[in-house]
């Protein structure tokens, strides 16, 4: 069987104030392109669907009509789980009568469900589906039998055992979930599933799965092993992504539940892009510093005062979202490093190149002596105030 393994698609995301609908609209519409020359069976996106769980209309209207591409036009199965981003009641709408036309959801976490079973020319595939769980929402849907699970690692663990014990015997198996895997390398725009950093799961529990698809974390990665995959988001959502090659992967899921997989790209209307410099070189340079018009964060470089950047900056990269001042940090960073170290030394050190600032000249050594005096009054004075 071969199918599109696709995750955090983020509909209705919003970037540095800007809607990325049409935007998302655009990739969506590459994605469903990808789906029919790849002559996938089935689009699997791995939770996620939505940036929040109150969407805005056009978020849903947007997935409303990628939906009826893939099943109506392009007659594929869809399946997809909610994730920490979204509203499992709410993405879980009419499950039960979508189920009949093929498109297969998983809002809530529920207990002991059969998985969702697809044919193919070498038999069935069970696809378990595992929405994005807390260990409170284990212990809600299993009842006695998950009352002593605590933490994220055990309770998902749990879930994922039991999901596995339902496939049927030498049946090809997918686990589609959302989760974070330990060791998995993260983003600045992924929210996260907990504090303190004890949502990580360990991967042994996806092993009896021929392929696990996972969504939540957005830079497209192996989780430790080649059949345990997230795909990455949709697109970029933060500067720290700036990098990465966003896209889909293609599943093939051979007779005997081994995979072959192929990493598809999809390009954005608008990439995202780093610049660094300072305001002189960004707005002269221009073979250094191409115009585009990528959504686009500028580190000016300068140590100065720079008067109005952002209007400057606007006219070689009208989609300029962020600038910051990284040299001037530095600059304040040297200068405070500089203050502390003249404190440290001795006040009449200080004194002398203070009185040589001012005047021109060295303090003669009658007045080297006037001063320690002083100093040492003032120092007698402070002693005897603390007694």
């Amino acid at each position: 069987m071969r199918f599109i393994h696709t995750a955090d698609w983020h509909l209705g995301r919003l970037f540095f104030g800007r809607h990325l609908t049409d935007d998302q609209a655009h990739v969506l519409d590459e994605l469903v392109h990808l789906a029919r020359d790849a002559r996938a069976e089935a689009v699997v996106i791995a939770g996620d669907v939505y940036d929040r769980a109150v969407p805005p209309v056009e978020a849903v209207e947007l997935f409303d009509e990628v939906l009826s591409r893939l099943l109506l036009d392009e007659k594929l199965k869809v399946i997809y789980i909610a994730g920490n981003h979204d509203s499992a009641a709410r993405l879980g709408f009419g499950s039960r009568l979508l189920a009949g036309g093929g498109v297969f959801v998983a809002g809530h976490l529920q207990a002991d469900v059969a998985p969702v079973i697809l044919d193919d020319a070498h038999g069935k595939v069970a696809f378990s589906l595992l929405p994005y769980m807390e260990p409170a929402t284990v212990r809600f849907a299993y009842g006695e039998a998950a009352k002593d699970l605590a933490g994220f690692d055990e309770a998902t663990s749990f879930a994922v055992a039991r999901a596995a014990a339902l496939v049927p015997e030498g049946c090809r198996s997918v686990a589609v979930a959302h989760a974070f895997i330990a060791g998995g390398s993260s983003s600045e725009s992924e929210r996260p599933l907990s504090v303190g950093g004890s949502d990580s799961v360990s991967l042994a529990c996806f092993a009896p799965f021929s392929y696990t698809a996972l969504g939540h974390l957005h830079a497209p990665q192996q989780a430790g092993a080649a059949n345990i995959r997230y795909a990455g988001s949709l697109m970029k959502y933060s500067f720290s992504e700036a990098g990465q090659r966003k896209g889909a992967t293609i599943v093939d899921l051979a007779a005997d539940g081994s995979v072959t997989i192929e990493e598809a790209a999809l390009a954005a209307p608008h990439d995202l892009q780093v610049v660094r410099g300072t305001l002189q070189e960004i707005l002269e340079d221009r073979e250094c510093f191409p115009q585009s018009e990528d959504y686009t964060a500028v580190e000016l470089m300068d140590k100065g005062p720079v008067l109005d950047a952002h209007g400057k900056l606007s006219r070689i990269y009208p989609n300029v979202l962020q600038v910051t001042r990284p040299g001037l940090m530095e600059q304040a960073g040297a200068l405070r490093e500089q203050g502390r170290k003249k404190l440290e030394r001795p006040d009449d050190v200080l004194f002398g190149e203070f009185f040589a600032d001012m005047t021109g000249e060295t303090l003669d050594e009658a007045q080297k002596k006037e001063l320690f005096d002083v100093l040492e009054e003032l120092l007698r004075e402070e002693r005897e105030a603390k007694i």
